[in-house]
């Protein structure tokens, strides 16, 4: 896997001009089949598992990997197969859906803040903090429920969002937490396409939920939203990847790449040993070589 080939067309570290009208969901660059795809994503997976083995050794860096995009854009069978290999140890999933009671007791960043990865681990959000400038922002009602005090509500409270957000992601990068975002592009056709394949298969009916299809109705307003979203939080330190999503099997070998990349850029390597530690190792063979 050439690194960066399938993910950095994707990448927005200044989203000042970004437009996702330039980002086309059926886009994979060349690739032709899903099992030439396939055969490329396994082989990054092998390697996938090697790097997460550093980090979780190593012990000092974490990854955390966010998930974004609209219903059956792909989040779920993403993280099942770009994770694949990955020993499930060192790897912490977490879904955010409705806020319970107790999560809107407390400020917007509560309940992903206490789910943040350990060092050594890989942490995924399927959706994220970022649900409270997207959903929130299309349904304003919702905002009500955090009770938060009206002098406190400023007269654009995402653009406030947008600042808590970017001074959050600061601050992980700053503490060791290397934050990768993707908002998985899907087309209003495609998702249309999976509806009906959840509606139509037994075996996927569980998938399926009315408000599903109500949501299809706000589809511009969430474009709106997801395009603003992308813009103002976009940095160099914490970039969106605007990934294609209209190909599950290309989205996921972006997904993965975007993740070896970022685990090959920390040089990680297995703890060295010091005196002390060669010492053990060396009393413990000569243990074990006396051994009756």
């Amino acid at each position: 896997m050439k690194p960066g080939k399938f993910v950095r067309p994707f990448r927005i570290e200044d989203g000042s001009r970004f437009r996702l009208k330039d980002f086309d969901p059926r886009e994979t660059l060349g690739l032709k089949s899903k099992e030439h795809a396939k055969e490329i994503l396994e082989r990054g997976i092998v390697h996938l598992e090697e790097l997460q083995e550093k980090l979780y050794a190593q012990d000092r860096w974490a990854i955390l990997l966010i998930l974004q995009g609209m219903d059956a854009a792909g989040k779920d069978s993403t993280i099942k197969h770009v994770m694949s290999g990955v020993n499930p140890e060192g790897c912490q999933v977490h879904s955010f859906k409705t806020p319970s009671a107790e999560e809107l007791q407390h400020d917007f960043l509560w309940r992903t803040s206490i789910a943040l990865p350990e060092r050594g681990q890989i942490g995924i959000f399927n959706r994220s903090y970022y649900e409270e400038v997207l959903i929130v922002r299309v349904h304003p009602k919702l905002l009500a429920l955090e009770k938060i005090p009206a002098q406190l509500v400023s007269a654009d409270p995402w653009e406030q969002r947008f600042r808590d957000i970017n001074a959050f992601e600061r601050y992980l990068t700053d503490n060791g937490i290397v934050v990768l975002k993707f908002f998985l592009n899907l087309s209003k056709k495609e998702q249309k396409k999976r509806f009906f394949e959840r509606l139509d298969d037994p075996a996927k009916n569980w998938k399926f939920s009315i408000s599903d299809a109500l949501e299809r109705q706000h589809w511009e307003n969430y474009m709106r939203a997801y395009e603003d979203m992308i813009r103002k939080t976009s940095t160099p330190h914490a970039p969106w990847h605007a990934v294609p999503a209209d190909h599950k099997w290309f989205t996921r070998l972006a997904v993965a790449e975007a993740m070896i990349e970022a685990l090959e850029d920390l040089n990680l390597s297995y703890p060295k040993m010091d005196a002390k530690k060669k010492k053990e190792l060396k009393d413990a063979r000569r243990a074990l070589e006396h051994e009756a």
